[in-house]
Formats: C-alpha cells, sequence, structure tokens
C-alpha cells in the first residue's frame, strides 16, 4: 500500500545505448506539484549499442557490464527501501538476443527489465521535462538524442500531439559514419544527408502542427550546450537546466568538432566531455540537423528527462492518480520549498504580498518587468528558509538554500543566484562590492538586487507582528519633494502601530534607491 500521506521512495533505471542511469529519490505530490529528493543518482557507460552492424545483437562483454550495473544499483535501491522499475530502451528494442539480457537481469540482479516503445520513451522524457522547465502551456518540440535513437515530439499541457523515434543514435551514427580512428572527409557530409533524409517525414507534421519552444533533453545535447559556452567564454554552469544552445552556437560547436580529425583531440576541446568523445561528432550532427530542419533559433536544456519520467509515471501508477496541473510551475517550486522549510509560511505569503504592491506602486521609479517581479515573489516567499538551519545569519543560510536546492523547477541557474542574492539582503547588511556575490552581477543586476531587496525589507516591517494585520499598502507621490508615502490600511480592528514603526524603520535602503524621502502612514 502506498504510504498516506503520498509520498513515495522509487528507484528508476534508465538502459540505454550507452548508458546505464539510476535515480533513487522521494516522491512527493503536494499543493506545489511534484518535488524529487534525490537520495541517490548513478551512471555507468556500458555500451550496449557498440556491437557494430544495425544494432541487432548486444555484445556479451556488453551485457556483463550492464548486469553489473544493475545489480549494483539494486542493492542502493533496496538500502532505501525503494521498489526498482527499470526500463531499457533503443538498444534492448531492436537486439534480436535482447531476451537473453531481460533473463539475466533478472536472475543475476534481481530486477525485471521493461522494455518500452519508442513513443512510451518519448511519453516519460515529456514528463519528466514538464517538471523541470515552465513549458506546460507552451506547444513544444521535445529533442532527445541517445545512443541508438532520436526521439521528437510536439507536446502541449501534458498532451502529446505527435512522437516519432527515429533510428538516429550517436552510437549507431559513430558506427556507420565515424568507425575510422581519422575523420574521412567524405563522412560528414554523408551523415548529414542521411540525417536530414531521415528527419525529413517527420518535420512536415512538426511545421503543420507548429512549435512555440523547443527543449533538449539527453546527456549529448547538455555536451553541446556547455561547449557552446566555453566558446563563449562563459564558465562550465553548475547545472545544465536552462541552458540556452542557440542555432549559431551550435553550429560553431559543430565546425570545431569536425575540425579535429580524431577523438583524442575533440577530447581535449574547450567544455568537452572527454567520456563523449568517440560519439559526440555524430551526436552533434544529429542536433544540427534537427535544429536546421526544424528552423528553430534556439533550443532550452532540460535536465530532467527518462529517469524522472518514470518515477512520476510510478507514483502515478501506484496512487491511480492523474498529474497535477503543472501551468504555474515556477511558483509551486517556490511554494513547495517554503512549505518544507519556513516554519511560518503563512508570514512569508503576507511578506510576497506586501512586496508586490509596493512593487507595483513603486513601477514607474523602478522601472523594472515582469521577471524582476517574480524574482521578488520568490525571494519573499524563501526569504525566511534558512530559519530552517539557525536564526542566528538566517539570512545567509536562506541564501545558501535557494543556492542549494534542486526543488526549484523551472528557473535557470542564474536567476536561482538573483533570488538567492535578493533573500539575503532581506536583513543585516546592504548589498556592498565587497560581497562576492553581488559584486559577481553586473550593473543591472545589482540594480535590480538593490531595489528588490529594498522593497522586501520593507515589505518584512509591515507584517512585524507575523499577523497579517495590514490590509493593504498603497503608494501616494509627494510632488513637492519627490518623496512617497506609504499608506497602509489595516485589517478592521486591527492595531498596527508596531507595523508602522518597523516598516519607517526599514527604509533606509529603499530611501537610498529612490533617491527621497518615504514616510509610512496609516490611510485614514
Amino acid at each position: 500500500m502506498p504510504p498516506q500521506n503520498g509520498t513515495d521512495t522509487l528507484a528508476a533505471l534508465d538502459i540505454g545505448t550507452n548508458s546505464v542511469h539510476g535515480v533513487v529519490a522521494r516522491v512527493s505530490p503536494g499543493e506545489a506539484g511534484f518535488s524529487f529528493d534525490v537520495l541517490e543518482r548513478e551512471k555507468v557507460v556500458v555500451r550496449l549499442g557498440s556491437s557494430g552492424g544495425d544494432m541487432r545483437q548486444l555484445a556479451d562483454d556488453a551485457i556483463d557490464r550492464a548486469v553489473a550495473a544493475i545489480a549494483r544499483f539494486r542493492q542502493l535501491a533496496e538500502a532505501h527501501g525503494a521498489p526498482v522499475r527499470a526500463v531499457a530502451t533503443s538498444a534492448t528494442r531492436e537486439a534480436d538476443n535482447r531476451q537473453v539480457f531481460i533473463d539475466r537481469a533478472r536472475q543475476e540482479a534481481g530486477v525485471d527489465i521493461e522494455v518500452v516503445s519508442g513513443a512510451e520513451e518519448a511519453r516519460l522524457i515529456h514528463l519528466g521535462v514538464l517538471q523541470a522547465l515552465p513549458v506546460y502551456d507552451r506547444r513544444l518540440v521535445l529533442c532527445d538524442i541517445g545512443g541508438g535513437s532520436t526521439e521528437l515530439l510536439v507536446g502541449l499541457r501534458g498532451e502529446v500531439l505527435a512522437a516519432r523515434s527515429l533510428k538516429l543514435g550517436a552510437i549507431r551514427l559513430t558506427e556507420r559514419f565515424f568507425r575510422g580512428r581519422l575523420l574521412h572527409p567524405s563522412a560528414l557530409d554523408a551523415c548529414r544527408r542521411h540525417v536530414r533524409s531521415t528527419l525529413a517525414p517527420f518535420a512536415h507534421e512538426i511545421a503543420r502542427l507548429g512549435v512555440e519552444v523547443a527543449v533538449g533533453s539527453s546527456g549529448t545535447i547538455t555536451a553541446l550546450a556547455e561547449m557552446a559556452a566555453a566558446q563563449a567564454g562563459e564558465a562550465k554552469p553548475r547545472s545544465a537546466r536552462g541552458l540556452v544552445l542557440t542555432r549559431s552556437g551550435l553550429d560553431a560547436v559543430v565546425e570545431l568538432l569536425a575540425a579535429a580529425p580524431s577523438a583524442e583531440e575533440r577530447a581535449a576541446l574547450p567544455g568537452a566531455d572527454a567520456s563523449r568523445a568517440d560519439i559526440i561528432l555524430a551526436g552533434a550532427v544529429i542536433l544540427e540537423q534537427v535544429v536546421h530542419t526544424l528552423d528553430l533559433d534556439e533550443l532550452v536544456v532540460s535536465d530532467y528527462a527518462l529517469r524522472e519520467g518514470v518515477l512520476l509515471d510510478s507514483w502515478q501508477r501506484r496512487h491511480g492518480a492523474s498529474l497535477h496541473h503543472l501551468s504555474d510551475l515556477r511558483r509551486r517550486s517556490v511554494t513547495g520549498l517554503a512549505e518544507l522549510m519556513d516554519d511560518d509560511p503563512a508570514h512569508s505569503a503576507q511578506v510576497a504580498r506586501l512586496a508586490l504592491q509596493l512593487f507595483d506602486g513603486l513601477a514607474d521609479r523602478h522601472g523594472l518587468g515582469d521577471a524582476a517581479r517574480e524574482l521578488l515573489e520568490a525571494a519573499a516567499l524563501l526569504s525566511h528558509v534558512g530559519l530552517f538551519i539557525s536564526h542566528s545569519q538566517h539570512h545567509k543560510h536562506s541564501a545558501y538554500v535557494i543556492r542549494s536546492t534542486d526543488r526549484l523547477t523551472g528557473f535557470t541557474e542564474h536567476e536561482v543566484e538573483l533570488i538567492a542574492v535578493i533573500a539575503r539582503y532581506h536583513r543585516k547588511s546592504e548589498p556592498k562590492a565587497k560581497h562576492p556575490e553581488y559584486a559577481a552581477l553586473d550593473d543591472d543586476e545589482q540594480r535590480l538586487v538593490t531595489w528588490l531587496s529594498a522593497l522586501l525589507r520593507v515589505a518584512i516591517g509591515l507584517d512585524r507582528n507575523h499577523a497579517a494585520r495590514v490590509d493593504d499598502v498603497a503608494v501616494r507621490h509627494d510632488d513637492s519633494d519627490d518623496g512617497v508615502a506609504l499608506a497602509v490600511t489595516p485589517v478592521a480592528g486591527q492595531d498596527v502601530a508596531l507595523e508602522l514603526y518597523a516598516a519607517g524603520e526599514r527604509t533606509g535602503p529603499l530611501e537610498a534607491v529612490l533617491g527621497a524621502p518615504i514616510r509610512v502612514l496609516r490611510e485614514r
């Protein structure tokens, strides 16, 4: 029987053509949607699909490596009391001797393998991606490049509108076009023609459906995005989630890879993943042709894919429940973290509400847009999560928690950093150039942090009693001295003297950035 609170510890194995990936996680539903507390992650390169030909046979040594990896993962999962659901994709799906592998996994590793179709693989990847990126309400095209196949899917609001599994994989095409130690001059053009011709029929259907955003969700795509970032002089990102790979950036990486005649030289390129050096060129050609054939300007990277989709699908099967609506993914991930770590989330919600009223009332003075407004709301809701660690210096602890969590799905790594810095300055020291996290921001971002943290400080003062005594705060402009009055309307029958005092004590940073005096008064 599933636990009464709906939280399950589950394990998922993705047995791919190149690697066996495993994850053990607690899957928790709630008002904030689903969250994943990852307990274990494992990746073992087994190269199931490296036997040559058209991948019709799994080599004995590859089966040995895969079974050993599965057995080790089952032991990890058992240590957490997690049932294992294992899905196998292209290499196993196409192999004539797949039953040998399935039988050995059951007998020697104690794991039953579910061989999924290409369409089911695409559906599960789509389900995982929707947990990581705020694309639920947008018509998306999803590309996942594996070792043996490439999955393409068009989806909207959780529904699969069209999907294909194409026999275009990084290992498969390496075996066919790039087997030699050195790159043959004609191989690149031949590979491109093959990929284009394979893509063409489904590309017409995708064009007919139309798409708003493109998403990539595989290790190959992550590796290419990181190489593009390195080419642009950017530091290696802590997380691939939300990385944007442009068409021009991808073209530059493909050109660089093609100019390196051997795997050893490709491994030495800036930002390259040495473990993929022998197959990355084939993967790059696949993505290049997908981007050009579908006329995509850019592609957003998701670090969630098949494994996370399997976890969520497994939860749904165990509980017989429909999946939560995902249209407000970013906000729900923030409230989920607040619910987990904030002892008084109602106070934080009140602070966020008042901070947004201040933001809106001063919009003509700060000139910041909707993106900044969302960052302010997130920082307000999370400003007190550091109390979970300690009251002393809890503003710094809050910043640490925000940076360190993997729960803020839908935000890019840099957006998470901005939220962390804003929350860090909700009390104590104001932003200073000597603080490394503030100094690392550009001028516009420093201005944004200064404004938003100043608004947040005043909003916190307006709920000094943690009793939600303030019903509304309005901004009144005084043309005589360019100053402003913050007119506070109390909840009927409530005394807000302490709130007025506390907010007034916190106006200093806001006056500094505003360049004008501020009065906090009760609305008459």
